[in-house]
This record gives C-alpha cells, sequence and structure tokens, in this order.
C-alpha cells in the first residue's frame, strides 16, 4: 500500500441564508510524487491560517525554540488577545496545535525574528514565500499567514507535506520527530489521521486543511489521506483504502 499525503481548501462565500464553497481535494503517494486524485481548483492559492502551524512547529524544533511536547510552557498575556476562552491561559507546543493557539504562534515567530522566520519559509519553499504582511503595516512577523501576505495552494501544501514526509526539508531529525508528535490525530475508521485545520471562517472566507494518514494498524508511517473542508468551517478526514488500493 502506497503512503499519500492529501491538502484541501475552499473558498468560503458567507450568505444570508446559505453557504457555498469551492473544493480542492490533492492526493499524492509520498515516495514517488504522483497525483493519484486531484479534484476541484488545486492551483488557487489562499491564506495557510492555522495550518501554518505544521512548518511553525519545523521552524521551532529546528532553530531550539521548542523543546519536546511541553517546554516551553509560555504565559498568556492580556494584550495577545485572542477569542476563546482556553486561548487566555498557559500552553506549551503539544496544547498549542491541540487547541490552534494564534498568540503562541507569533510568540514564536518573535522569537524567530524576521531574518530567521524569511529565511525558513524560503528555504520550505512554501507557497509564495511572501511574509511582507499588510501592505503599509510592517506586520508579517506576527501575520502573514493570517488572510495577508503568505499564500499556499493545496497543489503546494501537498508538495510541502511530500517534501515533510520524505525529510527533505532543511531541518534536523529532531524537528521532524517533535512535530509528528505534536500534530493533532484522530480516528478515521481504520485509519489514524494527522494534521492541521486553517480556517478564518466567513470573515475571511478561506480554509485549509494539511494531513497525513496511516493504518491503524500499520508503524510503518503514513498511508492514505483524504482531506475535506466543509462550507460550515468544520473540519474532518476520512480515508477510502479500498478504492485508492493499488
Amino acid at each position: 500500500m502506497r503512503a499519500v499525503a492529501a491538502a484541501a481548501c475552499a473558498i468560503i462565500a458567507c450568505a444570508t441564508a446559505a453557504f457555498a464553497e469551492e473544493t480542492c481535494t490533492v492526493i499524492v503517494d509520498v515516495q514517488t510524487s504522483e497525483t493519484l486524485m486531484r479534484e476541484g481548483i488545486c492551483d488557487r492559492r489562499l491564506a495557510p491560517q492555522s495550518s501554518f502551524k505544521l512548518p511553525l512547529a519545523l521552524m521551532g524544533y529546528d532553530s531550539g525554540i521548542l523543546v519536546d511536547e511541553h517546554t516551553p510552557r509560555w504565559d498568556y498575556k492580556p494584550e495577545f488577545g485572542g477569542f476563546r476562552d482556553e486561548e487566555k491561559t498557559a500552553h506549551d507546543p503539544a496544547s498549542w496545535e491541540k487547541i490552534s493557539v494564534v498568540w503562541f504562534s507569533q510568540e514564536l515567530t518573535r522569537k524567530l525574528g524576521e531574518k530567521g522566520f524569511a529565511a525558513y519559509v524560503a528555504d520550505f519553499g512554501y507557497g509564495n514565500a511572501d511574509v511582507s504582511g499588510d501592505p503599509g503595516k510592517n506586520n508579517g512577523l506576527t501575520r502573514a499567514w493570517l488572510s495577508s501576505s503568505l499564500a499556499i495552494s493545496p497543489d503546494e501544501q501537498a508538495a510541502f507535506l511530500v517534501k515533510m514526509l520524505n525529510r527533505k526539508l532543511p531541518v534536523s531529525n529532531h524537528a521532524y520527530d517533535m512535530t509528528a508528535r505534536i500534530m493533532p490525530e484522530f480516528q478515521a475508521g481504520d485509519w489514524k489521521v494527522r494534521g492541521k485545520t486553517g480556517s478564518d471562517g466567513c470573515a475571511g472566507r478561506t480554509g485549509s486543511w494539511t494531513a497525513a494518514a496511516r493504518s491503524a494498524g500499520s508503524s510503518a508511517g503514513p498511508k492514505r489521506t483524504v482531506a475535506r473542508l466543509s462550507s460550515r468551517g468544520c473540519f474532518w478526514a476520512t480515508s477510502h483504502p479500498k478504492s485508492m488500493a493499488g
């Protein structure tokens, strides 16, 4: 059974009483980079939003700013903002990914610094690699991936995952290992799915899912992934081993 990576994105248009979406699903063989499925609009670049926490984790562990699942643990400050109560407390790398805490991402990029952050994004070949931020606001270090200058297509998300899963990015083995440990995981039928959602809902009309999955009974690594984005901003992943075997 071939290993695959998948990415899905949608452009969400909000109306008074209805939702419409344009969705892409990309499934790629990790070993050969062969595209096994490509449906929808897959070359349109969108803001990665919170799916950017996956490459941010690689940066954090490679740079030494992040140490393990629970180190460092950073305290919340009122100036960080946040809309959810669960954000407004101390967090470590594991809870950062699980709860999707924006301020933790921003503290991480501040510690990376502008040059370090930009260098990682460029070295990863991540989308358009534009970390300039909003025009005239000089906020790229903390806002570039949030409905701002940085953008990536589903095709590029899948390619990034292939590089990550094959350990072809310029980061340490420790960075790969720890990122895999803190990546959100859930069960989908016979498959364990790991990935990161990202959306600002109807306000920004964008969303994305970056994921990898493996058989629940296998320890050999990622195997099959299908990712979808709902028009209401709810994310889920499913796998179809029978239709995708071969």
